[in-house]
């Protein structure tokens, strides 16, 4: 999502969340990343202010960063349930498949992008733990001559449930991270995860640091697509893939219909009765619309350097999955 730029680390760990402090190196932050308070991070002065949409709405560049802020500081209590009520649950099949699609291997680092409140994140970390809990047993199983005092201790010894596999979830929301982290904590998500206040547009990592970049619901609210498109490249390591789960355009003609009735007339009542926020769902709607064809979509990243370009129509086109290598 683009807004205010501003930066800021949290990072998970057993004691609790800690705040990154000036002169703090973190591995695998930019080591030329402008340092400051939340909030003071420094702007490229070089955008011009030119028009760009928010919604069927035009407006400034710069005034659309502040907008979708808004949206997403209004929506983040309620953006967990109003998914559920807008997608009648089915969006949580989407992000399944999302993993599916990726098939994550033992050590992998993601980066979810716009993954405030860590839907994506916790399938990952689910996702990975079942596979190396299986991987452990098939090692188990293998050494049959092992005592049972034996294979309780190498239980016990594990000190990595992941395999080395990690996540930073990076978002430029701090009300989304903040209802992200709530969750992690009520479900028992400790290890192997990290929250990041960040902007998809200049992200605050190195260069070829992460093995999968994944954004699910996100890009259409960053103001340059292309730049995001191109940090997305720039931080992912030679062979890594891109995937991104976003709202596209319907490819049947009978479902279009329905679901424009839909989508105009029932989600901004919805937003209204259950979140209290007419405007944002209808800009949520209306940036559903504005956003690419899927083939335009894939062009663009193309044109961001990715090769393999490839897309999975769901749900006839409601949602799309693209994807793409850094190869």
């Amino acid at each position: 999502m683009a807004a205010p730029r501003s930066w800021a680390l949290w990072s998970f760990c057993g004691r609790g969340w800690s705040r990154a402090v000036s002169g703090y190196r973190v591995p695998g932050l930019r080591s030329s990343w402008p340092r400051g308070p939340l909030g003071a991070r420094l702007l490229s002065q070089e955008k011009e202010a030119t028009e760009t949409h928010f919604g069927f709405e035009t407006v400034s560049e710069e005034e659309k960063g502040g907008k979708v802020y808004q949206v997403f500081e209004s929506v983040a209590k309620k953006y967990d349930v109003m998914n559920d009520m807008m997608s009648l649950g089915i969006h949580r099949v989407w992000k399944d498949l999302l993993l599916w699609k990726m098939r994550p291997f033992p050590g992998t680092q993601l980066l979810d992008v716009a993954g405030g409140t860590g839907d994506i994140a916790f399938r990952f970390l689910n996702y990975v733990q079942a596979q190396h809990q299986r991987k452990q047993k098939r090692q188990l199983r293998a050494q049959q001559n092992l005592s049972w005092e034996e294979i309780a201790r190498k239980y016990q010894n594990e000190e990595d449930s992941l395999g080395g596999s990690r996540v930073m979830v990076c978002d430029i929301n701090k009300e989304m991270l903040k209802i992200g982290k709530q969750k992690a904590h009520a479900q028992g998500y400790k290890a192997g995860l990290a929250w990041i206040l960040g902007d998809a547009e200049e992200l605050p990592f190195d260069d070829d640091k992460f093995d999968v970049y994944t954004i699910a619901f996100g890009i259409r609210n960053v103001t340059h697509i292309d730049q995001a498109l191109q940090e997305a490249h720039r931080v992912l390591k030679p062979g890594g893939r891109f995937l991104c789960l976003e709202f596209s355009q319907v490819n049947n003609p009978l479902l279009s219909r329905l679901y424009d009735v839909y989508s105009f007339q029932v989600i901004p009542v919805l937003g209204e009765v259950i979140a209290g926020d007419w405007k944002s769902y209808q800009y949520l709607v209306e940036s559903i619309r504005q956003f690419p064809s899927q083939e335009e979509f894939k062009e663009m990243i193309e044109d961001a350097g990715f090769q393999k370009v490839t897309y999975e129509n769901l749900t006839s086109g409601i949602v799309a999955i693209h994807s793409g290598f850094k190869l």
